[in-house]
């Protein structure tokens, strides 16, 4: 295992984060796919041309690699905008999965958002790990914020890190993160990550005009009812902080959403934030592909540019984003941070050139932390328990009759 170079495939590649991440902790990408055109287009800017347009559903032949990276498209899972039962791009969590399991590498990192483990009451958490369990991958599961590994913004993401017949390492957090409910509960003898005025101290003044100094920090003045929305909040306000007058209309229909739907007046919740004005002395909220129309610079009356976005991401800033606007800011907020990716793969370096030995230990679940809170949903309680059933408590009762 020591002779084994340090290389990475990356299926699903997008703008490029994880590739980006795995680079600077010293590996090196063979290949990286995706179907996206701006996808493909951005990555070989930035960072070769071993980035191909490739639909992974059909057969995918890429070079022998220590590690298979990816996160399958994840808006049919996200809780930014209405979930889809039955989303194609869901499928594609069986399609890594089955993937990884015909290429066996050493070692596998696969990241989604937090909503992949309650979709479809967590149907898509057994096409991950039952296959790669079966298959030998020793597998650790969990629920991360970015914030706790030095990204501004609170990020809650899903990662899942296995090894074929070894025990991969979970890297270790390295800030402490502030500004949410519940953030300061853990890692607090560890220095804090920046805040979004941290994050973003060192850009110049975006101007009107494209495409902006670095690429991207340019914006349009807001005008009308967007203007008197931005007036009217104050650093950390929402929009059910503005009078009903200025909610609009997208707002009022996701506010009354489960209404409609017939949900009983005590399980209804809150309304949903719609645009916030961000917070300068917190890490930023969560970086998405609407983030640009639904966040507010702490305390210019404008929303953030599409650089701002991905400095708050930990693209550096001469990373070039092809496509349209639009297209780029879909582009960013779908990414991996770098800077979180960079931690799992110190990480995983220091295993594979410690050169576990492969394949001696049957497939097994290591670890399932799909929350740090103290409570849990009722439907994350219903698939941890199926979870821990399955892949935990079942294997040690296996143990037991084995071995008395």
């Amino acid at each position: 295992m020591k002779e084994l170079p340090l290389t990475v495939v990356d299926l699903f590649c997008g703008a490029g984060g994880l590739s980006l991440g795995f680079k600077a902790a010293g590996f090196t990408t063979l290949c990286a796919a995706d179907w996206n055109d701006s996808a493909v287009e951005t990555y070989q800017m930035n960072l070769g041309k071993h980035a191909f347009k490739q639909d992974l559903t059909a057969t995918f032949a890429p070079p022998p690699a220590s590690v298979i990276v990816g996160g399958p498209p994840c808006q049919g899972f996200s809780s930014a905008g209405m979930r889809r039962v039955g989303d194609k791009r869901n499928s594609l969590v069986s399609h890594f999965a089955a993937l990884v399991q015909r290429l066996r590498p050493p070692a596998f990192v696969f990241e989604n958002v937090e909503g992949f483990l309650t979709a479809e009451d967590g149907r898509h958490v057994f096409e991950l790990l039952e296959p790669l369990i079966a298959s030998g991958y020793r597998v650790h599961l969990r629920k991360i914020n970015a914030a706790n590994y030095g990204v501004p913004q609170h990020r809650k993401r899903v990662i899942a890190i296995g090894g074929l017949g070894w025990d991969p390492t979970i890297p270790e957090a390295t800030h402490s993160a502030f500004g949410a409910p519940g953030a300061r509960s853990a890692y607090r003898h560890l220095p804090r990550t920046q805040t979004l005025a941290e994050a973003l101290a060192d850009l110049p003044l975006a101007t009107l005009d494209p495409p902006g100094v670095p690429q991207g920090h340019y914006y349009r003045p807001l005008e009308g009812v967007d203007l008197n929305r931005a007036l009217a909040l104050k650093a950390g306000e929402t929009m059910r902080d503005l009078p009903e007058e200025l909610h609009h209309d997208s707002y009022r229909r996701r506010a009354n959403r489960r209404v409609m739907d017939g949900t009983p007046t005590e399980k209804r919740g809150g309304a949903p934030a719609g645009l916030r004005r961000l917070r300068a002395d917190e890490p930023s909220k969560a970086i998405t592909g609407g983030a640009r129309s639904e966040f507010l610079h702490p305390f210019e009356q404008r929303s953030l540019t599409i650089r701002e976005c991905a400095k708050l991401q930990t693209f550096p800033d001469d990373f070039v984003f092809c496509g349209s606007s639009a297209e780029q800011g879909q582009l960013i907020g779908n990414a991996v941070p770098p800077r979180l990716a960079t931690s799992i793969a110190k990480t995983l370096a220091q295993d594979l050139l410690n050169g576990p030995d492969v394949e001696s230990k049957p497939g097994a679940l290591l670890s399932f932390m799909p929350t740090v809170a103290d409570g849990f949903s009722p439907v994350l309680r219903r698939v941890t328990d199926q979870v821990h059933q399955a892949f935990i408590d079942g294997v040690a009762a296996q143990q037991e009759l084995l071995w008395g």
